[in-house]
């Protein structure tokens, strides 16, 4: 029995946010554990080297465009999806990110925060990255009475990091829709947990991380220095937690959790 646990043979996986660093990992490590994976996003280029990688491992995946944003798009994606591999039976929310005009900077004025700035971030975490495709797939997940809802947080949902208010702000409220959806969900049969990755170095945060050379940026130091592990994480070490979340073996009984893998930076005050 134990040997089967984490086998995810038999389901179908779609990973918005594929095309990303992390999103990649995760639909790599869902494809090496049986299922059939689906790299969803907007960049062609990289979706397809993402469903190469999987497929020259000895796995199943293919690239479906969709926009986030547009319900029609992922209407189609998911359409597409269930013509060639059967119904979606996994979600991972990994689409998201952070907008400048989100942040206040060191002697900004949160005050003059400006309202679109502020929207944007929320239409990319929580409307397009979280509410939208829930939404969409869900419906089938809901139809077939069985399913896995993986939102990615943030350790800032946790912890309201500096600067990046909106970006806090909207993915507190991820994790805060990811609790109801599980309480709304769990009678049909569909679970729904967040992953809070600490800090990975991808395309969006590497300037605020790490120099051009690899060292660390004075932000980059003040985290690693706030972390018990005393480094960045490493994309594939959140493959155990999404593959977890995914086994209807291995987590049948969870769902409302967020489970964080931050090397132990959350553990630590402020």
């Amino acid at each position: 029995m134990a040997t089967d646990l984490f086998d995810l043979t038999g389901e179908v996986a779609a990973v918005l946010g594929g095309t990303g660093v992390l999103g990649g990992a995760m639909a790599e490590a869902l494809a090496a554990a049986g299922a059939k994976v689906a790299v969803v996003g907007r960049s062609e280029e990289r979706g397809t080297a993402c469903a190469r990688r999987i497929e020259a491992a000895g796995g199943t995946a293919l690239f479906q465009h969709a926009d986030a944003m547009s319900r029609e798009s992922l209407v189609a994606a998911r359409d597409a999806i269930q013509a060639k591999f059967g119904a979606v039976t996994v979600l991972v929310n990994g689409a998201g990110g952070n907008k400048p005009e989100g942040t206040v900077m060191p002697g900004g004025d949160f005050t003059k925060l400006p309202l679109d700035g502020w929207n944007a971030v929320f239409d990319l975490n929580l409307v397009g990255g979280t509410l939208l495709p829930s939404q969409v797939f869900g419906e089938g997940m809901l139809a077939g009475g069985k399913g896995s809802v993986i939102n990615i947080a943030s350790m800032s949902s946790i912890l309201p990091l500096s600067r990046v208010v909106a970006y806090s702000a909207s993915k507190a409220a991820v994790l805060n829709l990811t609790r109801w959806l599980a309480r709304e969900w769990a009678p049909r049969g569909v679970r729904v947990n967040a992953i809070s990755p600490g800090f990975f170095p991808a395309e969006q945060n590497r300037r605020m991380l790490l120099k051009d050379d690899g060292t660390y940026t004075e932000r980059g130091q003040a985290i690693v220095g706030h972390t018990p592990m005393a480094r960045f994480g490493d994309p594939l070490e959140l493959a155990g937690a999404v593959v977890w979340l995914a086994s209807p073996r291995a987590a049948g009984f969870v769902t409302g959790q967020n489970i964080v893998v931050d090397g132990g930076f959350s553990s630590c005050t402020i």
